[in-house]
């Protein structure tokens, strides 16, 4: 699971994510994480994603992003041998959306 209210120091790459959270306008607290407009998030990635896509979405080698997705932890669809990867279902694993 991806914590990107954890901040700088927070261990597991808390500078890169907080560098995410200024640039995105999300505002954290110790128990919250609000965003200005959810829609802005990601926007300039296609609705549709590559594995190149995912990894430089989520700033993760492409191998990892294949893992994430062998695994089922992010949803995507197979077409022939060739991941595709709805933006949605991204936002879904970094549950900014429901």
């Amino acid at each position: 699971m991806v914590n990107y209210a954890a901040g700088k120091g927070a261990g597991n790459g808390g500078g890169r994510y907080a560098k995410f959270i200024e640039s995105k306008d999300i505002y954290t607290n110790n128990e919250d994480t609000y965003m200005k407009d959810k829609t802005e998030i990601f926007s300039n990635f296609p609705d549709v994603l590559t594995v190149e896509d995912l990894s430089r979405m989520l700033g993760i080698s492409t191998k990892t992003a294949y893992k994430l997705l062998k695994e089922k932890k992010i949803k995507s669809v197979t077409i022939g041998r060739t991941y595709k990867i709805p933006k949605v279902y991204v936002l879904q694993y970094l549950q900014i959306l429901e």
